[in-house]
């Protein structure tokens, strides 16, 4: 009897909740973002139209999935009561004012913490990383480096629904045909078994798991690691970290051979050189005066480059085959200069010994449009002004060093914009 009443009594409640009228509910959110009524049911109306088109976008895009071979079963608990997601698209959408110098962004991805806990998740999981270690030739350490710089160690690997965030971006996002290629390998993923739907969560921008994997990613490198048959980048440890390794060694990791080495390049040094594009042996790069900081000799690549990622004033680095792998699985190399960092840390090894320019600040994009405009009119052309620093970018502005007599090292500084100024 008193379940019964107690019963009645929710259900008296949720009725009261629900008689409430939908003008007072609107006048509520209207006074609580400041908006007139009429503003809210315009902006109501604005979402539910949005509701709608993506209702009919998703209903074409499942008759493509099915097409692909996708069957009913996952269609439906895939697809059935899929959201649109508004958030995805403001950040993706969103570029940041400033894009942080390298430096900021080894603090943080470098940091100490970071490193000790390194130690203590490579502890933890030895064995496994050791397995995965001999099996692809990548050191336990750099894949542990991965993992605590793609999501702190599965700290934060996102809480979006990988299907609602392709689904968004492909309805809406900047590269819609790339996000839709992406939904269809997750749903290949789930037709496969490997995980469910509820579980494939990470990134807005749709990479997942622990080690953020992008679906076609998952379908390429994703490995079993622990023998269950299946590919859980979500809660299996050992499927993380074989499905990094084997990523790497697809991306051309050479086993024995270290990322890269911090160097000193000597004076006159020619820094229209030091671009990941331009490979010498090691040899070629010690007759022309690179050296490690202790005198060892440098190792032993057939194919290296020297990068000066903070220009003539900062640390540069000697770096071979394994740091383009690295750029593979994200083609930044602030991120492939992290992971490789990170990793001699948790082994043991030091971080960067030459000091960063830190005294220097970074260019807002617009500064680095007018940068670039300033330098087509001088004839230095880079190309249509985009606010990103490519390599025309750095050609230009070394052209342009050269011509004032400063180390033309194609750094972007608010000193050299305000020379090009006058």
């Amino acid at each position: 009897m008193r379940r019964m009443l107690t019963t009645h009594l929710l259900l008296a409640l949720l009725a009261g909740y629900s008689a409430v009228p939908a003008s007072e509910t609107n006048l509520a959110v209207a006074d609580e973002r400041g908006e007139t009524s009429g503003a809210v049911a315009k902006r109501e109306a604005g979402e539910q139209a949005t509701r709608m088109d993506f209702a009919r976008w998703l209903a074409d895009f499942r008759r493509e999935a099915r097409s692909e071979g996708i069957g009913e079963a996952t269609l439906a608990r895939a697809l059935d009561g899929l959201r649109y997601r508004p958030r995805v698209i403001e950040l993706d959408r969103a570029q940041p004012e400033f894009v942080r110098p390298i430096w900021q962004y080894l603090d943080s991805a470098v940091s100490a913490t970071r490193v000790t806990t390194g130690r203590q998740r490579l502890a933890a999981h030895r064995a496994t990383a050791r397995q995965m270690e001999q099996r692809y030739g990548v050191p336990a350490e750099v894949i542990v480096a991965i993992w605590g710089i793609e999501s702190n160690y599965g700290g934060n690997f996102g809480n979006f629904s990988t299907l609602e965030a392709l689904a968004s971006l492909a309805y809406e996002g900047r590269r819609r045909d790339f996000a839709r290629s992406e939904l269809l390998a997750a749903l290949r993923i789930l037709e496969d078994g490997d995980i469910a739907p509820e579980r494939m969560l990470g990134s807005w921008a749709g990479a997942m798991g622990h080690t953020q994997f992008l679906p076609s990613s998952f379908e390429a490198y994703a490995v079993d690691g622990d023998g269950d048959g299946r590919r859980d980048i979500w809660g299996s440890i050992p499927d993380v970290m074989a499905s990094t390794a084997h990523y790497l060694d697809r991306a051309g990791w050479q086993a024995g051979q270290p990322w890269g080495i911090e160097v000193r390049v000597p004076d006159g040094f020619p820094f229209a050189d030091a671009e990941l594009s331009i490979r010498h042996p090691s040899r070629d790069w010690t007759q022309r005066g690179v050296r490690t900081l202790d005198g060892t000799p440098l190792p032993d690549f057939a194919a290296a480059s020297v990068i000066v990622p903070a220009g003539a004033k900062g640390p540069a680095f000697l770096v071979g085959p394994n740091f383009r792998a690295i750029l593979r699985y994200n083609n930044a190399t602030s991120y492939a200069l992290a992971v490789g960092i990170l990793a001699d840390k948790i082994a043991g090894r030091g971080g960067v010994v030459q000091t960063w320019p830190r005294a220097e600040q970074p260019l807002s994009r617009d500064q680095l449009r007018e940068m670039q405009r300033l330098l087509n009119q001088r004839g230095f052309a880079v190309g249509v002004p985009d606010g990103i620093m490519g390599p025309n970018t750095r050609r230009g502005l070394r052209e342009f060093q050269a011509a004032v007599g400063t180390p033309p090292d194609g750094f972007a500084t608010r000193s050299l914009l305000e020379r090009l100024k006058r």
